[in-house]
Order: C-alpha cells, then structure tokens, then sequence
C-alpha cells in the first residue's frame, strides 16, 4: 500500500523561496562584519517569560553546557563515557573550544556556584560551527560520519553552519524551550549570513534493523535531491532503504521518528544517502540538510523575518 500524500505532504517544504537578507531589510553578509554582528549576537536572542535564549559568554558557561551535554547523553541516554568524561562528568571534545554555543537560560531556577553566587540554570543547548570557523580547524565534526566536504566544495558561494550536541533538560522538553532554540539559530543564521545548515540527527538504538521502517520512510520521502546529496562515509554507511516503500505504514513510521527529526523536517529539511551507527553515544544518526532557500515559509513567518518573535 502506498503512503498516504497527507503524511508525505505533512513534512513537505511549502516551497521553495530565496531569503536574501535584503528581502527582511537587513544588512547583506558583505555588509554585517565584525564588531556589529559580535554585538548583536553578545545581547539576547529571545525571551519568553523566565527563559532566554543567547550565546555562552565564558568558558563556565561552556562548561555547564558540557554538563547539561553528559547528564542528557550519558545518564539519561545510553552513551558510552571514558576515563576523563566520568571524572569531569562532562560531554566535550576538541570542537568546543572554536564552535559557538546557544543556551536556553532559566532565569526563575536559581543555583549557587563555587563562589557562592546565585546563578540561572542552562537548561537547553546547541552547538553552532560556521563554515570559516571550521575552515581554520581541521573542518566540521559532521565529517567522521558524512561526506560534508564534497557538498561544500560544490557549494563555493555559500556559507554553512553546522548544528550539533542537541539537548534540552527534560522537564524543560516543551515546545516553548524548542521555540526559544530555533528563535537563536535563526537570528545567527541571519547574522552571520548562513546559507545552508547541516547537522546529524539521532534515533536511540545501534541497531537499524529496528528502524527499520522509519529509515525506510525518511530514504523514500525525505531523501536530498541530487545537488544536495551526501553520502555516509564508505567505511560506516549504513543503507536505509530496508523497507519497500509499498510496505511500509505511514503512520507507525512517522510514530518511531525522533522529535528533533520531525522538527527539522517540518521546516523543510533533506536527509542524506546512509544512516551511521555511533557505538559512543548508542544511536544510529541521519545527515540533516536546510538550505534556507528551501525552509517552510511559514516557519520564517513565524519566527520573524528579523528573528523577531521572541525578541525581548
């Protein structure tokens, strides 16, 4: 039985549209250098009610991150941690020192640190990596598992960002906190002049043969059209088509996707050639593709042109 359009159409961009910034009155790329986009992006992103969005500011900052990174990935999740993640209780690698980090601060949950002063408690983070950046550092961490470079060579006159480390406390797991995240990556997409966002998604398991179906799904409605196709490496592909797509129930797969995976398609976004499994962190990770050309205009409609919804 074929899926049904409805839920192919439910993840399906509204169409294709170009957002230069010129279109929201803002300054191009060429124009905002420097000092005025560190300005605008010290400041706050957004705000609703007690939560804030914003960069971290200090490398304590950084730090709580990383610990909200290890009490999501390795206490609640199943990732694998050595010596050194057990002692700090931290989830952290070399990127961390160059990449930005976006933080949803609760700002009524107060807690005192070694000094002895009251500060809000980081309760959802991601991690940012722009294109320049990872130029002057070896490259994106998404490149272990995919063939990023390949898309970017391609792609000479655009600008990516990579989107990683994705975590939200979990009462904190409400569509006001994710809101206030994608509030703070579209302000910095706007900002730095992105062009492209691509990142690795998740499903809790190391076997793909229990999703089967859902990676089914993604392969036959969700898969990158050729310009903007990566493959896994040769060395962890992991093929996911398994399911003929006659066979497989649309509802029942779109049950087993992640949220953050529906999220992203929700806004428009492409999946890659390959799954990979991460024995580490005891997922199996699809390659998430966003040209913001491409993005739902309804989602942009909703955040503002400007970025401007949650603006405090």
């Amino acid at each position: 039985m074929l899926l049904p359009r409805k839920l192919v159409a439910k993840f399906a961009p509204a169409g294709a549209m170009p957002l230069p910034l010129s279109r929201f009155g803002l300054p191009g790329p060429a124009l905002l250098r420097g000092g005025e986009i560190a300005a605008r992006m010290r400041g706050t992103l957004g705000r609703v009610g007690a939560l804030e969005v914003r960069l971290a500011r200090t490398a304590g900052e950084v730090k709580k991150a990383q610990r909200l990174r290890y009490q999501v990935f390795y206490e609640e999740m199943s990732a694998i941690a050595d010596a050194e993640t057990l002692a700090t209780r931290r989830d952290a690698d070399p990127f961390d020192a160059f990449c930005d980090h976006l933080l949803v601060i609760d700002h009524a949950k107060m807690k005192r640190n070694k000094l002895g002063r009251l500060k809000p408690t980081i309760v959802g983070t991601y991690r940012l990596l722009r294109q320049d950046v990872a130029n002057r550092h070896g490259g994106f961490y998404t490149a272990g598992e995919y063939d990023i470079q390949a898309l970017v060579d391609a792609n000479p006159d655009k600008q990516f960002l990579e989107l990683g480390r994705s975590c939200v406390l979990q009462p904190y797991r409400s569509k006001k906190t994710v809101e206030l995240l994608w509030q703070g990556i579209w302000a910095y997409v706007l900002a730095h002049g992105i062009d492209v966002m691509i990142g690795c998604a998740s499903f809790e398991t190391t076997s793909p043969d229990r999703i089967a179906e859902p990676l089914s799904f993604l392969h036959h409605n969700a898969r990158a059209p050729e310009e903007w196709r990566v493959a896994a490496v040769p060395d962890r592909y992991v093929e996911m088509n398994r399911v003929p797509v006659d066979a497989i129930d649309g509802k029942t797969a779109l049950r087993q996707l992640p949220p953050l995976v529906k999220g992203y398609l929700r806004l428009g976004a492409y999946v890659g050639d390959g799954a990979v499994v991460d024995h580490q962190f005891g997922t199996t990770d699809v390659l998430i593709i966003m040209p913001v050309s491409a993005l739902n205009e309804r989602y942009v409609n909703y955040y503002g042109a400007d970025a401007s919804r949650f603006a405090s």
